[in-house]
């Protein structure tokens, strides 16, 4: 596309292209915006070198090879800020510049927005299934080794305590936290030696794995040999219910009653809400997570929604195929509330906003200017903004059970 765009004189045409999301997946209440600021830092980035542009020898042609070794994004971006939460059609990124600079960002944009917002979608429900109990991401194994740092990211914005993932901490300042594994028991002679070896190592304020052999026997073990000050013990089988209950009850009879339960096992939203009522401290996820809980993507697209004319005047463009349609022109986004505060609707208009009536909150702010990044804000404020917008969103999002958008999204102006 870009060399034929080169050759037309079209590449420099000026161009808006638009994320967006046509539906939330199937049965999902609301999605979370993740990945922003990783996607600003991508743009930074995004150059072609040497060797890449031997690797495309032979792919595009010569001049399209010369105009590549210069290329640097100069144009603008905004959006939804990272951690806000969104609904269907909802313009999460506007990018505006030369047909060429923009349309050569698709792939990397739609990657990082699908992935980090699948998997901060995800960590919402489950944050939010765990209520005052915290969340540890635990999914390192069970997906490729740079999405296991990016969904650790993810998932704190939306409101996990920590991660197991140590390059997350190196690279975002994600807090962490993590057990000993099977192996380490099994290493040594016996389950008592493990324990004494762990608790001298690290602390009586450690977590002991205590479902290798017999949990109960486990759990005498561990207060024998760090006392009631043990830290946390963590359960990874079995009726995790019923066994939080007894190990409960063993540990307030051995004295350690502030000695913390924690549950990992295959965990997601659904299990974490069935484990309400039982004594549980904190849960470990990871398959379902970092695999977005059975919706691995968001499903956003990248769309062309305006260009100049010959003239230079901005024309509103859009595609039209069944199913897939989007919707022309460049966009403004206002969260519609109530007089208490609540959320009530997604507006999407096309032209000048309406004048704020002190119920509409603007959802676009600025990330990019002249190919600079403005957006850039701590990974805490991110968490912060999610808390917020979620807590804005009628009662409805707090249901796990299938069902429709909690906000209907109105197109206006256009």
């Amino acid at each position: 596309m870009l060399q034929a765009a080169l050759a037309s004189g079209a590449a420099h045409r000026r161009s808006v292209f638009e994320l967006f999301p046509r539906r939330l997946p199937t049965g999902r209440r609301y999605g979370v915006v993740a990945g922003v600021g990783r996607a600003l830092e991508a743009v930074e980035r995004f150059r072609f070198d040497e060797a890449t542009l031997a690797g495309l020898d032979g792919v595009v042609d010569d001049e399209t090879l010369t105009w590549l070794s210069g290329y640097r994004f100069t144009g603008e971006m905004w959006g939804y800020p990272e951690g806000e939460v969104y609904f269907p059609y909802s313009p999460l990124l506007t990018v505006e510049s030369t047909f060429a600079e923009a349309v050569l960002l698709e792939t990397v944009l739609l990657s990082i927005y699908n992935h980090d917002s699948a998997i901060a979608s995800a960590a919402s429900r489950m944050t939010m299934a765990a209520g005052d109990r915290p969340c540890i991401e635990m999914g390192s194994r069970r997906t490729h080794e740079e999405a296991a740092v990016a969904a650790a990211r993810a998932a704190y914005v939306a409101g996990f305590a920590t991660s197991s993932n140590l390059a997350a901490r190196q690279r975002y300042g994600v807090p962490t936290a993590g057990t000993s594994a099977h192996s380490f028991t099994l290493l040594h002679d016996s389950e008592e030696q493990a324990f004494r070896a762990q608790v001298e190592s690290l602390g009586k304020g450690t977590t002991l794995l205590v479902d290798t052999f017999d949990v109960a026997e486990a759990v005498r073990l561990g207060v024998e040999v760090a006392g009631p000050e043990l830290g946390a013990v963590r359960i990874d089988s079995g009726d995790l219910g019923v066994l939080a209950h007894e190990v409960r009850a063993q540990l307030d009879a051995l004295g350690a009653t502030d000695t913390r339960i924690i549950v990992t096992s295959d965990l997601d939203e659904f299990a974490i809400a069935s484990l309400a009522a039982a004594p549980v401290d904190g849960y470990g996820v990871g398959t379902q997570l970092v695999t977005g809980s059975g919706h691995p993507t968001c499903g956003f697209v990248y769309k062309l929604v305006a260009h100049a004319d010959d003239r230079g005047e901005m024309v509103s463009v859009a595609k039209k195929s069944k199913d897939k349609a989007s919707i022309g022109g460049r966009k403004y986004a206002l969260r519609r509330r109530d007089a208490a505060g609540c959320a009530e609707s997604e507006v999407v208009g096309i032209g000048e906003p309406p004048v704020d009536d002190g119920d509409d909150r603007p959802l676009l702010v600025p990330l990019v200017r002249a190919g600079e990044v403005v957006g850039r804000e701590p990974l805490a404020a991110a968490r912060e903004r999610h808390e917020r917008a979620r807590a804005e969103l009628p009662v409805a999002a707090q249901s796990l059970s299938r069902g429709e958008p909690v906000l209907e999204t109105l197109h206006v102006g256009g």
